[in-house]
């Protein structure tokens, strides 16, 4: 039986991507490597929309947001942490974890981040020196107004906070101008709308947060970015680099390029909107706000009765639909459909069948 991951990544590979899988190893210190890496980070910037130096660290996404916090955050340091959801209150957990003094700001699973809220905060916070928050909260299907929050937290003027943003699940996907919207430090990886496996971790760096990095002191051998900038300009990396995820991360890539970013976004959000509709029409509900559903990911609510998560067994065991289940709060209480990368409506049409097989 034919799978249809529809999880919230990792996320299915493209043929081409499965091929670059299979390439022959090579050396990491070899002139055919730092073409590779060169030309990567380079075609990255664009994806990120940035000018900015993008950086590659084998990790998760996880080990991206930490590499973020653990090189600009000194403990003790004032740091706001916006959270919508699951991954939101994973981004505090890492800056406590360091030794931050984290404010969380939390609001209700299914909807986005209130911006006043946040200027609000700041406000009785001064000393805050970084504001982190998920563009794309997976866990309930929301997108947060980036640019509304990017405004209100430079508002501040100079001394501004630093913006750190987790955007696992948005940038190759849903549009995030970097550059234009002030974002400080954004970090995403390579299983999710970038159709590559899991093993690397993604950073866009401003001049900004370099200044900060640059005052602060080290305190991590293999999250510091500084070590990772100085490599990278030599076209290498400080310790061994997941070669075989660079080869297929350089096809997922060379798929957005030929396609074109403004392409990509459009036909995420046309099957996210077809997703939702498909939904609605089986009697079925969307946990998000309607004025901030995110074009990657949907989450599905049942009438009551229904097991979730029994429904989500019967998808995978019957049709080989697979979904992602409720964290947190939510367990067993919804479904997620992952919409994000390689993917397309007849992928979606198939989850709905299998749903409506169910249903009835």
């Amino acid at each position: 039986m034919h799978t249809n991951l529809r999880i919230p990544g990792p996320t299915p590979l493209p043929e081409a991507v499965l091929r670059a899988l299979s390439q022959p190893m090579i050396s990491h210190r070899s002139a055919e490597f730092k073409q590779l890496f060169k030309g990567l980070l380079a075609d990255l910037q664009h994806i990120f929309q940035t000018e900015s130096d993008v950086l590659l660290l084998a990790a998760s996404g996880t080990g991206g947001m930490e590499a973020a916090i653990v090189n600009t955050i000194r403990p003790g340091d004032a740091v706001l942490a916006v959270s919508i959801g699951y991954f939101g209150d994973r981004f505090a957990a890492i800056a406590e974890t360091c030794g931050a003094r984290v404010t969380r700001l939390t609001f209700p699973w299914g909807q986005a981040a209130d911006p006043e809220a946040i200027k609000a905060q700041l406000a009785a916070q001064p000393d805050t020196r970084a504001v982190l928050v998920t563009h794309n909260e997976t866990s309930t299907g929301v997108t947060n107004d980036l640019g509304a929050i990017a405004a209100v937290v430079h508002s501040l003027g100079e001394g501004s906070p630093l913006l750190i943003v987790d955007a696992v699940s948005s940038i190759g996907a849903l549009d995030l101008p970097t550059d234009a919207w002030g974002c400080d430090i954004v970090t995403t990886c390579s299983q999710k709308a970038l159709m590559a496996p899991p093993g690397i971790a993604l950073l866009s760096v401003s001049p900004r947060a370099w200044r900060v990095i640059e005052q602060t002191p080290t305190r991590s051998y293999y999250f510091d970015l500084k070590a990772l900038r100085r490599r990278a300009a030599e076209g290498e990396t400080p310790a061994t680099p997941p070669v075989s995820d660079m080869f297929a991360l350089r096809a997922g890539v060379d798929l957005i390029l030929q396609e074109g970013l403004t392409n990509v976004f459009a036909r995420h959000h046309r099957i996210g909107e077809y997703t939702r509709q498909g939904i609605l029409a089986l009697g079925l509900g969307l946990l998000a706000d309607p004025r901030y559903v995110s074009d990657t990911v949907t989450a599905v609510t049942f009438p009551p009765g229904m097991d979730a998560d029994a429904i989500r067994s019967r998808l995978r065991k019957e049709f080989g639909v697979v979904l992602g289940g409720g964290q947190g709060p939510l367990k067993g209480q919804i479904a997620r459909i992952g919409h994000m990368g390689y993917v397309s409506e007849e992928d979606i049409a198939a989850v709905l069948s299998a749903l409506r097989a169910i249903l009835a």
